[in-house]
């Protein structure tokens, strides 16, 4: 990700790409590795361990939207219970194999909040999580 950082410039980008680029060099990123010495972006740290209660912290004192990104990490704060919404592209493409982002044995009730079709079948859902009845 970090070729985000400094993408070619003038017309190789589209609009969607430089904008993403924007965000992208704009955001506070937090990366989870036991190898990685250092990080290959600004605005990067490295934690060596996941651990839901720092990341609810971090959300508590968050002024914008926290992002997750890669299977095994959105598996991790999906299982600890810190996700409050989802945005799901369902590709029509199917394919056999991969590392799951759902982890085994949670479920969650979501609700939809907006759909949207794009070109070339692409479905775009947002959903958010719904409160556990009281």
């Amino acid at each position: 990700m970090a070729y985000w950082e400094t993408p070619p410039t003038g017309g190789d980008l589209s609009a969607c790409e430089r904008d993403f680029a924007a965000i992208w060099r704009a955001a506070d990123k937090v990366v989870y590795s036991t190898t990685l010495e250092t990080a290959s972006s600004t605005s990067t740290r490295i934690e060596r361990v996941f651990d839901p209660d720092a990341v609810r912290q971090m959300k508590a004192t968050a002024t914008r939207d926290i992002g997750v990104g890669g299977p095994g990490l959105a598996a991790a704060a999906i299982g600890a219970g810190l996700v409050d919404e989802y945005h799901l592209f369902l590709t029509p493409i199917l394919v056999g194999a991969g590392t799951p982002s759902l982890p085994h044995d949670v479920r969650v009730d979501l609700e939809l909040l907006d759909e949207h079709r794009f070109t070339g079948g692409v479905v775009g859902l947002h959903y958010r999580t719904k409160a556990p009845p009281v």
